[in-house]
């Protein structure tokens, strides 16, 4: 008679039943309990499970990104909103998108803890918070670089006539915040799509891979709202600043033409000028930084909707939303790179970071008094 040596009987049974265990190749999900399996949509069960050293690898990168978040964000939101140099209403939406990027630190630490339990720990709850914060932060932060776009072509085109008061910029700021509301409600209560998880199945995102008209209509709104249309007012905005910069510069040759010099960028007016120009190359790296951190998220949402689902591995998605986050981290170092002013005030206030910037007041200041003095001379 035949012996049947997965039951639990005799001494070398328990051993071989760990043994036929370990050797099982677990397929994704495998440990979610069953009155949460709904949460795993078919796809993602046609994988293996991740290793579990892939999610700890993963968890490492993510705490990283943690540090890099609250010391960036953090100090950018800090100097910006304290500082009487840098209180402007330009300034005011550096610190919303600050904020935004803060926001998207949050659901990081819930990535960590997901990694080293292998699944989402709260299951549907879980998924939704950790999805919120992602939507809300993402689509707010895409809006609030139009926004940036916006308000450097009015200050830069119309310097005197063209700049953003406080109760304008405040208005914009909470356009950025209704903006990101819709595609974050909706899914959230169940009204319009869902949140589900994806790729290693430790993160959560709205449904982009369910075959059916409404995911689909779903996921093309969601694409146009959150992705296209910033990309096209951004594009736009700074189509026309760079017109008018090439404009002003044209100008001031001609005019230093005129008067038989080589520039007229010797005064405080200009000097000032030149910073608004250099804020515009700020804010246009970030926007290129927005390009290449949400577009491979846009191709997988879209491949899932549209596409070869075939493409759509754990690890290829998992690598798109990492870029995101990387990108939400390195935005408030860029302003610490380029823009002067905050340069000066990390000098002043944490001068352990070894950073050197001459106060721009007493630069421009200094520039326009030796070109007074200069002037007289050459005329003499």
């Amino acid at each position: 008679m035949a012996t049947n040596y997965t039951d639990d009987i005799g001494p070398v049974a328990y051993p071989l039943k760990m043994v036929s265990q370990e050797v099982v190749e677990h397929m994704l999900g495998w440990n979610i309990p069953e009155e949460h399996q709904g949460l795993v949509h078919e796809h993602w069960r046609n994988f293996p499970a991740v290793s579990k050293y892939a999610h700890f690898i993963l968890a490492l990168i993510y705490t990283c990104l943690i540090l890099a978040s609250v010391s960036g964000n953090g100090i950018v939101i800090w100097i910006f909103s304290t500082s009487k140099s840098l209180r402007s209403a330009s300034n005011m939406f550096v610190i919303n998108l600050a904020v935004f990027d803060m926001m998207m630190m949050l659901e990081m630490p819930l990535l960590v803890l997901n990694s080293f339990y292998q699944r989402l720990v709260g299951y549907q709850l879980g998924c939704d918070i950790f999805a919120v914060l992602g939507s809300l932060s993402g689509i707010g932060g895409a809006i609030t670089n139009a926004v940036i776009a916006y308000d450097r072509y009015k200050t830069i085109s119309s310097p005197l006539d063209g700049r953003l008061n406080r109760v304008q910029a405040s208005l914009l700021i909470l356009f950025t915040w209704l903006w990101a509301l819709p595609f974050t409600i909706l899914p959230a209560f169940r009204i319009w799509g869902r949140f589900v998880p994806e790729g290693f199945l430790t993160t959560c995102s709205f449904d982009y891979i369910t075959e059916d008209q409404d995911t689909k209509v779903f996921v093309m709104c969601i694409f146009a709202w959150s992705y296209c249309i910033p990309m096209l007012l951004i594009c736009y905005f700074y189509s026309k600043l760079f017109g008018a910069v090439r404009l002003h510069e044209r100008m001031l040759k001609e005019q230093a033409k005129k008067m038989n010099v080589k520039s007229l960028a010797a005064n405080k007016e200009d000097a000032g000028k030149s910073v608004e120009i250099r804020i515009a190359k700020v804010a246009f790296t970030i926007f290129f930084l927005f390009v290449c951190s949400w577009t491979p998220y846009a191709f997988v949402t879209m491949t899932g909707a549209f596409g070869d689902r075939g493409l759509l591995t754990p690890v290829a998605t998992m690598i798109p939303a990492v870029c995101a986050k990387i990108v939400s981290c390195i935005d408030p170092w860029v302003y610490a790179i380029n823009h002067p002013r905050y340069r000066a005030e990390l000098q002043k206030r944490v001068p352990w970071m070894g950073v050197r910037e001459a106060d721009p007041d007493s630069v421009s200041t200094s520039s326009g008094a030796t070109a007074q003095t200069q002037n007289p001379a050459a005329e003499a």
